[in-house]
């Protein structure tokens, strides 16, 4: 679970979940709108994937093989990604991009990699620098974000702002010839990409030969069929996916070019220059793989973003409101069934200083009040939208929403 923890008085202990609520020890009921950190799209224990699970739990719950069930998913989420031509399954969202910024080294023959001040991309050394520096960074330099992480590793990583095209095209040009990866975050937690900022990206790294990595764990399968790649139209060289793809189960991968792929073909000579390693016990486990094909095939019934984004939508424009009505100072971030509010005097939220700077103090307030009114929310972080959410749900939640802001501190 990570860091996440919450005060002692809203502290609980979960024993079930069912469609769009949980329920703790004591008997008390929440509208989950954190959905186990977005992996539980569908809400908990959808009779589709509780279904395909329990079948295959009959056949074998793991064999540490190629088995039917992942490449059925495989093929699924090749041809819904537009960059995919080969995939490669994992066992997490961190396992998935450390793994692809390794084959981005493998194939390039180069070291260093670009990355964008306060995107997330899993918990691997390479990960937790210049994730959440506590003050902007010292562009291009990357600070580890934690302890014991190894000090010669941030020679290795430079960071930019996300939606800083210039910046981005000054570092790629200047660093063009040892730069392996640009790894980004298409919609940076609840930050928007603004054109051309993507754009630029996809550009440089095609004219550098350098691999442009979508780290696609959050919205991949989430905010459209064809994720971030679909929905803003820029296509990457290698996307990890996770969350949406597990059906609740650990589950991730890496999919795009099958070139930069081939670097983890187990039947390369091992004196290949380009050839790396890529293995972990469950890697293509079955259960995971049936439970993601099983939410997939949900996903993919008509009208289902158009209600997600229905939701979503509906959310952004009345917290908004309240905002204005009550002079609270706030914005709703993200994009589709991936929302924040970030109490700010900001106009915008157009990178990672707009997040540093709103008010966490009003944020954590307000996601107490939220817990205590019964609805499971992570304070200062994202809101999870599932198809198991009702107009019911919404309807109580921004009544709740509506009673917390009041009584926030002036």
């Amino acid at each position: 679970m990570g860091e996440f923890h919450l005060p002692p008085e809203v502290s609980m202990v979960f024993v079930r979940g069912e469609g769009s609520k949980l329920y703790d020890a004591d008997g008390r009921e929440y509208v989950d709108f954190l959905n186990g950190s977005g992996p539980m799209i569908l809400g908990h224990g959808h009779p589709a994937v509780v279904a395909a699970v329990t079948a295959q739990l009959q056949r074998g719950a793991t064999f540490f093989g190629l088995n039917r069930p992942v490449i059925e998913l495989g093929e699924r989420i090749i041809d819904a990604a537009p960059c995919g031509e080969k995939i490669r399954f994992v066992g997490s969202g961190s396992d998935a991009v450390s793994f692809a910024v390794r084959m981005a080294r493998a194939f390039t023959g180069r070291r260093r990699v670009l990355r964008f001040e306060g995107g997330w991309h899993g918990v691997s050394d390479f990960a937790l620098h210049g994730a959440r520096p506590p003050e902007p960074s010292d562009y291009p330099r990357a600070s580890a974000d934690v302890a014991g992480l190894p000090a010669a590793l941030s020679d290795d990583l430079l960071v930019s702002p996300f939606n800083d095209a210039a910046m981005a095209r000054a570092l790629i040009e200047r660093h063009a010839g040892e730069l392996a990866a640009v790894c980004v975050e298409p919609l940076q937690r609840c930050i928007r990409p603004k054109p051309p900022f993507l754009e630029t990206l996809r550009e440089l790294t095609a004219e550098h030969g350098i691999i442009l990595i979508f780290d696609e764990v959050v919205t991949g399968f989430r905010i459209a069929w064809g994720g971030a790649q679909e929905r803003y139209g820029v296509v990457p060289d290698l996307a990890a996916y996770g969350k949406t793809i597990s059906g609740g189960h650990p589950n991730a991968a890496i999919c795009g070019r099958a070139d930069v792929l081939e670097t983890v073909n187990p039947w390369r000579e091992r004196s290949d220059p380009q050839r790396t390693f890529v293995s972990g016990t469950f890697n293509g486990n079955p259960i995971s793989a049936v439970a993601g094909l099983a939410t997939l095939n949900v996903l993919d019934q008509p009208g289902t973003y158009e209600r997600l984004h229905a939701l979503a939508d509906r959310i952004r424009a009345e917290v908004e409101a309240m905002g204005r009505e009550l002079s609270i100072p706030l914005l709703v971030g993200g994009d589709g069934p991936v929302l924040q509010v970030l109490f700010t005097e900001a106009d915008d939220i157009a990178d990672y200083r707009t997040m540093l700077y709103a008010d966490k103090d009003r944020a954590f307030r307000f996601g107490v009040g939220m817990i205590r009114r019964g609805f499971f929310v992570s304070p200062y972080e994202k809101i999870y939208l599932s198809t198991a959410h009702t107009g019911q749900d919404l309807d109580r939640a921004l009544a709740a929403m509506r009673e917390v802001m009041k009584e926030l501190p002036a």
